[in-house]
């Protein structure tokens, strides 16, 4: 019998939006929508963030009950997934060896914390040599931009990647507030950077890599990771 997929989603720890007084963290729907699109394909699914503990939730990416996201008040309900975010792993404490998959969720606190963990590009990294599925979803993709491939060459460079576009974040505001914009930065790292209509669904595979736009994209993300990991093409 083969063994359960297993997936690591690893979090944002940042709280803060830059110096705006605003608070920040993880996009709720980006990890709830995956979270239950590996737990209901049969998947294990262990959560880790930058710093362990506690994962901060953008406030603005919460409703009153009935107006969230299905899979955001299904999340909230379910004991054993709240425990996982109260209680996170911490990245330094997990290793890739394990999983089938890593998965960033996005939200704005990612572009924090995510590229000045020099652990995550590491596990990254190694979890890409070891042949693993690296995925990650609207501002998650900001995890991807120091990890390397086998070369040592940009994980990025020349393939295919989707990630939160320019556009959307001058819709959003925070062009200013951002510490890089996330677009520019993966086109600089030579990927091949591809993206659809704004804040609609955009999803692109490249093989073992798997990234997508902007919230709206989690559920496809999710899709094509479970494909890539059952090695379907």
């Amino acid at each position: 019998m083969s063994h359960a997929t297993k997936i690591l989603m690893i979090l944002t720890s940042h709280a803060s939006m830059g110096n705006t007084g605003h608070a920040t963290g993880v996009w709720f729907e980006e990890l709830a929508t995956p979270y239950y699109a590996f737990i209901d394909a049969g998947a294990d699914v262990d959560i880790a963030s930058i710093a362990g503990g506690r994962i901060p939730i953008d406030p603005r990416s919460l409703s009153a009950e009935g107006e969230n996201t299905p899979s955001v008040d299904r999340f909230r309900k379910d004991a054993a997934a709240m425990r996982k975010i109260e209680a996170s792993h911490k990245i330094d404490e997990v290793s890739a060896e394990p999983y089938d998959a890593i998965f960033l969720p996005g939200g704005h606190g990612t572009m924090w914390d995510l590229p000045g963990s020099a652990r995550l590009a590491e596990l990254l990294s190694a979890a890409w040599k070891e042949g693993k599925v690296v995925s990650a979803v609207c501002h998650g993709p900001a995890g991807l931009v120091n990890a390397k491939d086998s070369d040592g060459a940009p994980l990025v460079k020349g393939r295919r990647v989707s990630a939160f576009t320019n556009r959307e974040e001058e819709a959003a505001g925070l062009t200013a507030v951002v510490p890089f914009l996330l677009e520019t930065r993966l086109r600089e790292l030579g990927a091949r950077y591809e993206k659809g209509p704004d804040f609609q669904p955009h999803a692109v595979r490249d093989g073992r890599l798997v990234t997508g736009q902007n919230p709206a994209s989690s559920e496809e993300v999710a899709r094509l990771v479970l494909q890539a990991v059952n090695g379907k093409h």
